[in-house]
């Protein structure tokens, strides 16, 4: 079973945009915050954005003003429009889940999606 499952990312240009989505599994009745994280090699994984069950959102530095995180609670996915984009964007982006509520009344807590490559050129 797929729990978050990931779509979009890409290779792009530098100065390009690119969108991410991240949807949690069917049998998934509430998410409370969703976000993105970034694996470049060598570095450790950083929190790229995130966004709580009410909306609120927020940013690494880096990305501010360039990323725009979202969400829709009634699909259980969030979106990740990323523009501007530079090489250092570049990475593995993995979907990331403070804990899901399914409706066999499990919860799961810091689940990961399976990860979306990134590549900016400049």
């Amino acid at each position: 079973q797929v729990d978050l499952m990931e779509s979009g990312g890409g290779s792009v240009q530098a100065g390009g945009s690119l969108r991410l989505s991240c949807a949690a599994s069917e049998s998934v009745v509430r998410v409370n915050t969703m976000g993105y994280y970034r694996q470049t090699p060598g570095k450790q994984r950083e929190l790229v954005a995130d966004i709580t069950l009410g909306g609120t959102a927020d940013y690494a530095d880096s990305v501010k003003g360039r990323f725009t995180i979202s969400r829709d609670n009634a699909k259980n996915t969030i979106y990740l429009q990323m523009d501007s984009l530079k090489p250092e964007d570049s990475g593995v982006y993995y979907c990331y889940a403070a804990r899901l509520q399914y409706y066999d009344h499990r919860l799961e807590y810091d689940v990961y999606g399976q990860g979306t490559q990134v590549t900016v050129s400049s």
